[in-house]
């Protein structure tokens, strides 16, 4: 019995077999990778991290253990405004982080009277702190310098800020938080 001409022959795979990965499919799924990572590199180093917030001194705004993702970038260019909630090194230990709300920028005159703070001579309206978060501690006068900035967290009870540490330098700002994306039910733009 002849098969035939083995050149004309059509071949047969068995059934559920896949076809074998050609070197073109390997090298464009590993050329992807590559790609995909180096600009995840570049978004985390130079334009958004993801952190977590570790404690409560920014309640209610931000929770613990929330993931949020930061902007290192928009400090580049733009300058850091009263209201802005930032992540800076440490003062007194630059191996930690910490996240705030900036208060005073340079050239502001701060001080606090039972609770109450006053920039520039008028009481600032902070209706990011709810009347339960409030304290009654007060700060001498301030002018703060140029690159320094005044940082307090939104739950004032418990909160270690400048208050404690001093004006923080600009040199160790490093970024803005912009947006929790964890817990789901807690993501948004943070204010």
């Amino acid at each position: 019995m002849s098969l035939g001409d083995p050149e004309n022959m059509e071949q047969v795979k068995p059934e559920g077999a896949k076809p074998a990965a050609t070197p073109f499919a390997v090298s464009t799924w590993v050329r992807d990778l590559l790609f995909a990572v180096a600009i995840s590199f570049l978004i985390i180093t130079f334009l958004y991290q993801p952190v977590r917030v570790e404690g409560t001194s920014m309640m209610p705004e931000l929770q613990d253990q929330e993931r949020l993702f930061i902007n290192k970038f928009e400090y580049r260019f733009e300058p850091i405004h009263r209201g802005d909630v930032v992540v800076f090194h440490y003062p007194l230990d630059p191996s930690k982080s910490y996240i705030k709300r900036v208060i005073a920028v340079p050239g502001d005159k701060l001080y606090i009277e039972e609770g109450q703070v006053y920039v520039n001579g008028k009481a600032l309206k902070e209706l990011y702190v709810p009347m339960r978060f409030r304290d009654e501690r007060s700060y001498p006068n301030t002018v703060l310098s140029a690159n320094e900035y005044f940082v307090m967290g939104d739950h004032r009870l418990i909160s270690s800020d400048s208050r404690d540490f001093g004006p923080v330098n600009r040199g160790l700002i490093y970024g803005k938080a912009s947006f929790v994306y964890w817990p789901a039910d807690d993501m948004g733009v943070v204010r």
